[in-house]
């Protein structure tokens, strides 16, 4: 393992631990790193002792500043590109109600015991003696090679304990693409309901991190495998299922949208678009009706499931900011490229999606894109040529008529002035005529069209331009 410590940090480290006669250890995180061949610049030592004061003597040796953080008996300093985290080895014991432990000082297979799973459980000593060695009391190298999340202790208890686990262990799964192995999957179908003692921040920040993962879905199906989704998020569970009437059925929304989530994951990181793929459909459930000699609708999904939006987005404790508007817009809008690829595309339709859609046109291409999920592969080309065309004519409308953020080129004020009007319904009716009018195509965007026809307008209400 000393072919791993090459950093210079962590000979100073061995040299204080020694002179100081303090057992230390690199652990978690960072060593299971180096065996995934995945850069890590966030260390955790753990020290048989006190590990702020172990902390304090390395700062002052690598002239670090240290923040401590006495409440949890942990500091922290950051050098050069590394940010390194002590703590002093601790067994836990939990109380049924909380998710925070009874802490008391341990050995380091008492903090490993401690420890989420086997493959975070993995420490490297900093000792003279051993200096280098791997302490793995659990195999969880083998369970790094087996590519396998599994407990050290008996999974009931860990998983009740700190519930948290859970969804950590469905994290660790949908970012390393592990398996969870069977006792710890039943574990977690067992305790789920211990969910609810976690704080709603807390769900949502892994959850987070599973949208973020390379692959969702492998998360997304853990969670609604074990159960866990039911409780964290009912709505995205509730997609699940096919009904069949007269031998007609639908598609699997549930499956659906986790396709839809992989797809767009292909071709961007954004969190807030990959949560639009995950709400796009949200409302099909609500909205889902049987038409005789027709079939299956989901008619106005796009509305609903854009009104229920900010419900969810309070409900997860995600931001009620620009971010859900952001999402709530494409999941509003997530229908109309894919009617116009279905259509012969015309520049009024392309001016009202650019309209609408405004800076946000590219991502609503990349989740329309993303909603193309049909295994008939004559149907996939047909969209995606389609989709091809609907770019073009957005880019060539856009080049010519400048319309996405567009305001029209007459104010209400103008309008208000030039009849010698008061804010009130008509200045409203003349501007929402001038903006069709252009959206329409019956005059261009400019000043002096959008100018004469405000003073055409005004003539059918009666109006007469002032004189200044």
């Amino acid at each position: 393992m000393k072919e791993f410590l090459q950093h210079p940090v962590f000979k100073t480290l061995a040299e204080i631990a020694h002179e100081h006669h303090i057992e230390a250890y690199i652990i978690g995180g960072y060593v299971r790193d180096i065996f995934l061949e995945r850069p890590s610049k966030d260390i955790d030592i753990v020290v048989l002792g006190n590990g702020i004061e172990f902390a304090e003597l390395v700062g002052a040796q690598l002239k670090s500043k240290v923040a401590v953080f006495k409440n949890f008996g942990t500091a922290m300093l950051k050098f050069k590109e590394l940010e390194i985290e002590f703590v002093g080895a601790r067994k836990e014991s939990y109380r049924s109600d909380s998710r925070k432990p009874i802490v008391e000082n341990g050995t380091i297979k008492d903090d490993q015991l401690r420890r989420d799973f086997t493959i975070n459980a993995l420490a490297i000593s900093l000792n003279e003696q051993n200096y280098g060695n791997l302490v793995d009391p659990f195999d969880g190298l083998t369970d790094l090679k087996n590519k396998l999340i599994r407990t050290p202790l008996d999974p009931e208890l860990t998983f009740s304990d700190d519930p948290l686990r859970m969804m950590r262990a469905v994290r660790f799964a949908a970012q390393l693409n592990f398996s969870i192995d069977e006792p710890a999957l039943n574990a977690i179908r067992k305790q789920k309901e211990r969910i609810s003692i976690v704080s709603k921040e807390r769900i949502t920040d892994e959850l987070n991190k599973i949208i973020l993962s390379k692959v969702p879905s492998i998360g997304f199906k853990y969670l609604f495998d074990t159960g866990l989704l039911h409780l964290v998020f009912p709505q995205m569970a509730g997609l699940y299922g096919v009904d069949v009437i007269n031998g007609k059925g639908h598609k699997d929304n549930f499956y659906h949208t986790l396709q839809v989530l992989d797809n767009i994951c292909e071709t961007t990181n954004d969190l807030w678009l990959r949560w639009a793929a995950i709400l796009h459909d949200i409302a099909k459930p609500a909205t889902k009706r049987f038409e005789e000699g027709h079939g299956w609708t989901f008619h106005g999904h796009e509305d609903k499931g854009a009104r229920m939006v900010p419900k969810i987005f309070a409900q997860l404790k995600l931001p009620l900011n620009e971010k859900m508007k952001y999402v709530q817009k494409l999941v509003q809008l997530h229908l109309r490229p894919i009617v116009l690829a279905q259509e012969i595309v015309t520049d009024s339709a392309v001016r009202r999606l650019l309209f609408d859609a405004g800076e946000d046109i590219e991502s609503l291409m990349l989740l329309c894109n993303a909603d193309v999920t049909t295994k008939n592969e004559y149907k996939v080309k047909k969209y995606r040529n389609n989709f091809e065309l609907v770019k073009q004519k957005l880019k060539d409308v856009e080049e010519r008529d400048k319309i996405r953020n567009w305001q029209p080129p007459v104010s209400g004020d103008d309008i208000m002035q030039t009849f010698g009007l008061t804010a009130g319904k008509e200045v409203g009716l003349i501007k929402n005529a001038i903006r069709e009018a252009i959206l329409e195509g019956e005059i261009t965007n400019s000043y002096e069209e959008a100018i004469q026809f405000m003073l055409k307008k005004g003539r059918e209400f009666g109006l007469s331009p002032i004189k200044h």
